[in-house]
């Protein structure tokens, strides 16, 4: 059954791949190597230039005037705790922070002669517009259509003359996500640039034809490498649209993640919310009669706040609602994620297993021949657009992309549920693992002996043994333990597994992913018949309701 469906998509591929071979006849450069003109860009209307010089009501009363870096984020929020930052809140819309808290499991430096041999880098791009049709387009056309119906008082006073303007860009970088991209490139490049060969040869970083994906992976290149970058590097743009394979946007080979079977986490996200904002709505509906705000209007009210930060630098929705309501949202992210994208998605390990399996290929220095999941074969099985002999890799994708990349690989951490009634402490903080710019750092480190578990010793680091090679995964500058999820790494300080463990434990990963039954329901039993063989197939399975699935996979 995967080869039919791979012959398929093969064909509908050339049917396109002729359709841009005539747009660039004039160019002799392969569509994958092309970042301009952009081909499959997606929507790329540009959004209006801030004013937040004349818009920042900054100073706010009672407190000092601090100047803004470049977004205006010290709003006074009721009941919010000492050191309290609402806008490390948003869930997914958060403007980049390294993670806080981390993930359990304390920092450690290098010990004496070990050394960082290998890099791959998974980035989400930079804070954007919103997304076409989401809630905050909607509710801003709500209040346009009743312009003129309503007179809004107090608080929400200043809908009467709110105008949304996030409207006229489509989900392109805003300005600080193109910021949020370098500062990111020199971070990295501070951190492994030693890496880099710098020998003349260049390295191929790849990201998706999305124009916000093709600009991430170009701001990202600049602050690494400097403004000359393709002079060290080649962008590779793999086609983000339907028909083709593409694992650094899974979802397009994953049909199931587009239906109702994985879309749990947005009936228990409405739950929670009539919860976590019955007191938000019930204290401004009437601020706004014959506007008729509902929850759900609310909700998208604290999403504008989020988008009209990052893409215009303050926004008067912020401050309307309490710390505790700005809890509830995070929450509201992180249960609607672990219902789509995670561990209680039937698809929340088929989405990213194609990209788990690239990177295992790397590590094991083997090209993809075959078809599997949703790599694109035509890529993966050349080594000028797969390359196995990097030091650097640099890979750029999309938030629940990457959270189905966790799922895949294995991160139980993340698979506690969360119940949709109430909050509960847990791991499966959306902001601090998908915020705008997010990155995984993969790290391969090479010891010259075995290095203790127990890192406590400074002096007696090292164990009696030959050279060993840990793997370290690194989150939003944070460590991720990898023994929390893979018991077989054992318990470590650093959270590092012997790099030999941390592949056995994957070798099961594509199996238990269930990608052809996950994403296209389609489960396949051989039957004998006079030739020998035949498939017998049997439908797609049923939506079951959220917490139901614990696993990333159907029941």
């Amino acid at each position: 059954m995967v080869t039919k469906r791979f012959v398929v998509l093969a064909a509908a591929a050339t049917v396109q791949s002729a359709a841009v071979g005539r747009r660039q006849a004039s160019s002799a450069v392969p569509q994958y190597f092309q970042t301009t003109p952009e081909l499959f860009a997606g929507p790329t209307p540009t959004g209006p230039a801030p004013f937040l010089a004349e818009t920042n009501p900054a100073p706010f009363p009672s407190t000092s005037f601090i100047p803004n870096t470049p977004l205006e984020t010290q709003v006074p929020i009721v009941d919010s705790p000492p050191g309290g930052n609402i806008f490390q809140l948003h869930g997914q819309l958060s403007h980049y922070f390294p993670n806080p808290d981390g993930f359990g499991v304390d920092e450690f430096a290098l010990p004496p002669g070990a050394n960082i041999t290998w890099l791959n880098m998974l980035s989400r791009h930079g804070s954007r517009y919103p997304t076409t049709g989401s809630g905050t387009p909607t509710f801003g056309s709500k209040v346009q259509n009743a312009t003129g119906k309503f007179n809004a008082t107090g608080e929400l006073s200043f809908l009467n003359t709110w105008n949304y303007t996030l409207g006229k860009g489509a989900e392109i970088l805003v300005p600080v996500g193109k910021q949020e991209l370098f500062d990111s490139g020199v971070l990295h490049y501070y951190q492994y640039g030693h890496l880099y060969p710098n020998n003349g040869t260049k390295i191929i970083a790849r990201s998706t034809t999305q124009d916000r994906m093709t600009k991430s992976a170009e701001y990202f290149l600049a602050g690494f490498f400097g403004l000359q970058w393709t002079q060290n590097a080649t962008l590779e743009l793999i086609i983000e649209q339907n028909g083709f394979n593409n694992s650094l946007a899974g979802y397009y080979q994953c049909n199931n993640s587009n239906t109702n079977v994985s879309a749990t986490g947005n009936t228990a996200l409405a739950q929670w919310a009539a919860i976590y904002l019955a007191n938000a709505t019930a204290r401004l509906a009437p601020l706004a009669p014959g506007l008729n705000l509902s929850v759900t209007d609310v909700y998208n009210m604290q999403s504008t706040c989020a988008y009209e930060t990052v893409g215009l630098g303050y926004s008067e929705f912020c401050d309307l609602f309490t710390y505790e309501e700005w809890e509830g949202y995070e929450y509201s992210v992180d249960i609607n994620f672990a219902g789509n994208n995670a561990f209680q998605s039937p698809t929340g390990r088929g989405v990213g297993i194609g990209y788990v399996q690239e990177v295992l290929a790397r590590l094991n220095h083997h090209l993809i021949t075959s078809p599997t999941a949703q790599v694109n074969v035509t890529l993966d099985s050349k080594p000028s657009t797969f390359p196995l002999n990097q030091s650097l890799y640099f890979d750029f994708s999309h938030d629940t992309n990457i959270m189905s990349i966790l799922t895949a690989f294995g991160f139980t951490q993340f698979a506690p549920l969360l119940p949709a009634t109430h909050m509960v402490p847990h791991d499966l903080i959306v902001s601090h693992l998908e915020p705008f710019g997010a990155r995984l750092d993969i790290q391969l480190i090479e010891a010259p002996a075995p290095v203790a578990a127990d890192r406590s010793n400074a002096s007696a680091v090292y164990l009696d043994g030959p050279p060993t090679t840990y793997i370290h995964f690194v989150l939003n500058q944070r460590t991720l333990p990898l023994y929390k999820s893979f018991p077989a790494c054992g318990t470590r300080d650093d959270g590092w597994c012997e790099v030999g463990t941390f592949l056995e434990v994957q070798e099961s990963s594509l199996d238990l992913s269930e990608y052809e039954y996950a994403c296209f329901g389609e489960l396949l039993i051989n039957r004998f018949t006079y030739d020998g063989s035949a498939d017998e197939l049997l439908g797609n399975y049923s939506t079951v309701p959220y917490g139901d699935i614990t696993d990333g996979v159907p029941l």
